[in-house]
């Protein structure tokens, strides 16, 4: 196939292309680095996962990321090390401006993690082990051979557990994913791309290929000139003369969100007065869809032949819906993933485009530009954990209690314009299309602004009267751990696995 001799994918890890759906049990290792020498000849024969069409598909995968922590144990060069993006350097809990701008404040705040809180010193290694049911503890000591165990210490074992294609609130979950054009077959060019497209350049996900500005985004590459080790790397395409570290990589944030499904039942339930059908109707308007997945939105290709019903609910934008009468302005779902192209809706010449461009002939805040949204999409790869509890049992006063949340797994090219973008302009913002005093209704946190005006609202206009407010809504979701780490090619792996890599060498 084409795409296959032009993207290598025997040299990328599965999970960039695979979500692994179907093996429906996991582990998630913490692992630091105890014995350098055996930890390299672990790494060199790991069996690592690739994203070559199986079939049969594979029983059990296994894929793979370093913290910048972990490369330095490795005795990775600075001088290579120095390639990577700032943020990925620096790490998710290394800087208090950063923290900020996540929302890791309060009780989200570094300090209160159960791992990956202390600024430098992050677990050095992410193991991700999958199987399919029943399978994961033999799949798990197969791995964990005596010269794993030599090689690492085990920090963490991040819970997760199989609770269908649900999210613990209970809402269908995975239904929106970018679809990653490997063939380049659609134009980046913003005059060609002026409309929402599900379709992304390969190189937002996969390092050392173009992304949708046309450019490539921060990582190593070396001279094999210097360091004859890169050899068996792959050539930068935008310089050949040097190999490319990060090339058939990507940047993975990991991020542990517990989330109090009780108090988020509860709450919706004191709000409507107890009635079911209002309750329902309160908790979509939060999320953006109904909890079998239909999105609130009106939806464009309902009367398409041939397409999927999980298509059907992910085939749609807000141009029909600009005011938020049907999905809220402020509704998690329209904030991680506003369906924005390069320029706002009934923009159709130059003029129009110049004038939205500079702000000028605005009737509504909403039509000022949300930043296009193909710049900014995330590849989700995340797991859910703990007991499953339905909202009939969640209302209920005597709700068990228990620890449930998402272990958040996302890949993309940069850390920053990806991850910590859609994090703080739309998840953490209190302005968001417009809205004003409110943060996403289901993973924002409640902290005031700096003038002490509350942020504990949640608007939803009506086409019939004034705005709707819900008041004092508590935090849902609490941060438990998380980090940024570096998910590398498989030859890039055997290049982190070679001999000791330290200055001088």
């Amino acid at each position: 196939m084409k795409d296959e001799i032009f993207f290598e994918f025997d040299d990328l890890q599965a999970i960039l292309r695979f979500g692994h759906g179907k093996l429906t049990d996991t582990c998630f290792l913490l692992l630091n680095v105890a014995d350098v020498a055996a930890a390299r000849q672990w790494l060199s024969a790991a069996p690592v996962t690739r994203a070559v069409t199986a079939q049969p598909q594979p029983e059990t995968a296994l894929q793979i990321a370093f913290s910048v922590e972990g490369l330095r144990a490795l005795e990775m060069k600075e001088s290579i090390i120095k390639g990577f993006s700032d943020e990925f350097i620096s790490g998710m809990s290394g800087d208090e401006s950063r923290s900020r701008r996540l929302g890791d404040v309060g009780s989200n705040a570094p300090e209160h993690w159960d791992w990956g809180g202390e600024p430098g010193r992050a677990p050095h290694v992410l193991l991700l082990l999958y199987a399919g049911k029943g399978g994961i503890e033999f799949w798990k000591k197969t791995v964990m051979d005596p010269l794993f165990s030599k090689a690492f210490r085990q920090l963490h074992i991040l819970p997760t557990d199989d609770i269908g294609s649900i999210e613990p609130f209970g809402f269908a979950d995975g239904l929106s994913q970018p679809a990653i054009d490997w063939q380049y077959l659609q134009s980046t060019d913003l005059h060609e791309r002026d409309s929402f497209s599900n379709w992304v350049a390969p190189g937002e996900f996969v390092l050392g290929y173009p992304n949708e500005y046309g450019l490539y985004t921060s990582r190593p590459l070396i001279d094999p000139r210097i360091d004859r080790l890169a050899a068996r790397l792959p050539n930068a395409a935008e310089d050949p003369s040097f190999k490319d570290l990060g090339r058939n990589g990507s940047y993975l944030v990991i991020r542990q969100l517990h989330q109090d499904v009780p108090g988020f039942w509860q709450f919706v339930d004191r709000m409507t007065g107890s009635d079911p059908e209002k309750r329902e109707q309160l908790a979509a308007r939060m999320v953006g869809r109904q909890r079998s997945g239909s999105p609130l939105a009106p939806l464009a290709a309902r009367d398409i032949p041939g397409i999927l019903q999980k298509d059907r609910d992910n085939h749609f934008t807000y141009e029909l819906d600009p005011r938020g009468y049907r999905c809220p302005l402020g509704a998690h779902l329209r904030r991680v993933n506003p369906r924005t192209g390069d320029f706002p809706t009934r923009v159709t010449g130059l003029v129009s485009r110049l004038l939205k461009t500079f702000g000028f002939g605005l009737k509504r805040p909403d039509e000022d530009l949300i930043a296009s949204t193909r710049f900014h999409r995330l590849l989700r790869r995340g797991r859910p954990y703990g007991p499953l509890l339905s909202p009939e049992d969640a209302v209920k006063p005597d709700a068990p209690a228990a620890e449930r949340g998402l272990q958040f797994i996302s890949l993309g090219a940069s850390i920053s314009r990806q991850f910590e973008f859609v994090q703080n302009a739309w998840s953490m913002s209190s302005t968001f299309g417009g809205v004003q005093q409110e943060r996403d209704p289901l993973i924002g946190i409640r902290q005031p602004l700096r003038h002490g005006e509350a942020t504990d609202f949640f608007n939803q206009t009506d086409p019939k009267g004034p705005m709707q407010k819900t008041c004092c809504l508590p935090q849902f979701v609490t941060v438990r751990g998380g980090g940024y780490f570096f998910m590398p090619g498989l030859r890039a792996l055997q290049y982190i696995a070679a001999a000791p890599m330290t200055e001088g060498d």
